[in-house]
């Protein structure tokens, strides 16, 4: 045959969840054989989920997805699927892409380059293959191949890169697969979310992999909330010799999605390019994006909503106004029932009324102190209105003042704010922290947090307070992101609530109202840390090469203050950091040292490098 279809199916899998995993796979082998695909690639691991962590260090995880495989064998009557899993080896596990073709076994390709870079450290769990290896292991009865295959199912002849596999330029397996004469390669990924990605993959991966190797390439990617962190687009892309034929709709709310085309392997001409059918705009991926994770994170976690200590600031509203369009978004593209049935909520009572169901999701709370404004309770108070989230409001004084009682007899004298500014700012944000806990454990909640990326580079947050909370959904956004989506939220999708807070300047209102506190005056103008961030931490340079990057920009003995103040505070604050909620993935880096940038909690503090650059 030169003209068969092929296909990939995305899956929004959970580690280890045996029941939903291989159900989501069949269902997505089922419904690619009522469409008539001969050949369909499913994702890296998804037997037993991409994010198992430590787990993939055990016997039984492996042992047990081939188990599982065995209950999918029989499904591939007239289809080829490849199906990605755990092989264990020699007390060794090895990353795998198992072939089934009518009902056998043809063999498990492995992956050869392992990712260890960014969010990545698959060689804590597994073994790069060699090329050109070749061993066999036992799938029940049969004995299998398993290593650096090739396959040719209808004539025509395939073979795999697995997901790092591309990423390597000169390593790809590619350049072997084409001297092996291969019509088509299939690379199933566990490629994470990050914004803008998507370009990049198609670009780099499919687009050059189809044409540096002269073929069919298909990529198919993970969905969804996996494991916690990572958000995984779904991405299908199929390319022939450099051009894209389709490309999936990105970021579904859905268990499975299926993309397929008919391909003409003769066919040497140039073929037709088809353009993504998605938006890359970043304001409208970003949303896409968040909304899943929170889906997924709350109906994964089994949680019965979210509670969220709303201050009328940019971050806490962020954080709002995401829920809500996770409401909007779910029900647009699944429908009521389904979104009602996923997060246990009452199809009756909800009515199809989005202001409902997030009424019934999200509980706000506004915790005031004589030293908060009536502007950000108004704005507060609008925005939860504004997206019918249930709303409170209290004051923390009592609090306080008790706690602050307490200590001044402890110490034998009075706490001002010349002696004791951060002691007395730190009181208000932890005091509000016990309450906001006790609401959410009421509600059996999420807590969330609402900590940013910004904040997190200089410890501007207060430990056990502000930072406190189950899970920090922005925590990998930075401030000036953060600043101009909310003005994009309010005139892009209609949030009008969003007026009143975002004609405030940042500000944490815990210095009295005369002193006119705001973030910057804190710290710096956020466009400045969020450039010094970036050569800082992403580009991983000195202070002294930071300032040369930047010196023609601004003004030099400001720019040296503000390089010298990021890295000081960046040193001093890595233990808070440590111990910051988890969070999504959403940007090219994040400071997140469980899943991207680690740094000592005990340092120098970069002190001699912080002389030289006072000395240039």
């Amino acid at each position: 045959m030169s003209t068969i279809k092929i296909g990939g199916a995305t899956l929004n899998q959970l580690p280890f969840d045996w029941k939903n995993n291989t159900k989501n796979i069949i269902d997505a082998i089922r419904a690619a054989k009522s469409e008539k695909i001969k050949i369909l690639c499913l994702p890296e691991l998804c037997i037993t989920g991409y994010g198992c962590e430590d787990t993939f260090l055990s016997e039984w995880l492996s042992r047990e997805a081939l188990i599982q495989l065995q209950l999918i064998i029989p499904e591939c009557e007239d289809i080829t699927a490849a199906v990605g899993l755990p092989v264990r080896i020699d007390n060794t596990t090895y990353n795998g892409a198992a072939v089934i073709s009518n009902k056998k076994m043809l063999g498990i390709t492995l992956k050869q380059n392992l990712a260890l870079d960014g969010v990545h450290y698959e060689p804590r769990w597994f073994k790069p293959w060699l090329y050109n290896a070749v061993s066999s292991i036992q799938v029940g009865d049969a004995e299998v191949q398993v290593g650096d295959l090739i396959y040719e199912v209808d004539g025509i002849k395939f073979g795999f890169e697995i997901c790092e596999d591309a990423w390597r330029k000169r390593r790809r397996p590619g350049y072997r697969l084409q001297e092996r004469g291969v019509d088509l390669i299939l690379n199933p990924s566990a490629s994470h979310f990050a914004m803008s990605k998507s370009s990049l993959r198609e670009k780099e991966v499919v687009i050059d992999g189809s044409t540096m190797f002269q073929c069919v390439y298909l990529f198919v990617n993970h969905l969804g909330n996996e494991a916690g962190r990572m958000i995984y687009d779904g991405d299908i892309i199929i390319a022939q010799r450099g051009k894209v034929l389709a490309v999936n709709r990105r970021l579904s709310f859905r268990s499975f999605n299926i993309l397929a085309t008919d391909i003409d392997f003769k066919n040497r001409a140039a073929s037709a390019e088809v353009k993504s059918l998605d938006d890359k705009e970043k304001n409208e991926e970003l949303a896409r994006a968040v909304a899943l994770g929170l889906f997924d994170y709350l109906r994964k976690s089994k949680a019965r909503g979210f509670v969220l200590s709303l201050s009328g600031g940019a971050d806490s509203s962020c954080c709002a106004i995401l829920v809500a369009e996770m409401i909007k978004r779910a029900a647009q593209e699944l429908g009521w029932s389904s979104v009602c049935a996923a997060l246990q909520l009452n199809e009756k009572e909800i009515n199809g009324d989005w202001k409902k169901a997030v009424g019934t999701i999200l509980t706000c709370a506004y915790q005031g102190t004589k030293n908060s404004s009536d502007l950000t309770f108004n704005a507060a108070k609008r925005l939860a209105e504004s997206i019918g989230a249930e709303f409170h409001h209290w004051t923390i004084d009592d609090e306080v003042n008790s706690y602050s009682k307490k200590i001044e007899g402890a110490i034998g004298r009075k706490l001002s704010w010349e002696t004791d500014d951060i002691a007395m700012q730190n009181i208000q944000a932890r005091t509000r922290s016990p309450i906001i806990w006790m609401l959410a454990n009421i509600k059996k909640a999420v807590l969330l947090t609402t900590s940013n990326r910004s904040e997190g580079d200089v410890g501007y947050a207060t430990m056990d307070g502000d930072t406190s909370g189950s899970f920090a959904p922005i925590a990998g956004l930075s401030k000036p992101f953060i600043i101009q989506w909310l003005r994009w939220a309010e005139s892009s999708l209609g949030h009008s609530g969003l007026r009143d807070v975002n004609n405030l300047q940042p500000t944490a209102e815990l210095r009295p109202l005369e002193r006119n506190q705001t973030d910057e005056s804190d710290l710096m103008p956020y466009v400045v840390l969020e450039a010094i961030e970036r050569h800082a931490i992403l580009e991983r340079k000195s202070p002294v090469e930071v300032y040369d990057a930047m010196k023609a920009t601004y003004d030099a003995g400001a720019l040296k203050g503000y390089i010298k103040k990021f890295f000081r505070l960046w040193s001093m604050n890595q233990w808070k950091r440590e111990r910051l909620a988890p969070s999504f993935h959403l940007d090219d880096l994040n400071v997140d040292p469980r899943s991207w940038c680690r740094f000592p909690i005990l340092s120098s503090g970069f002190t001699r490098e912080l002389e030289q650059l006072e000395n240039l």
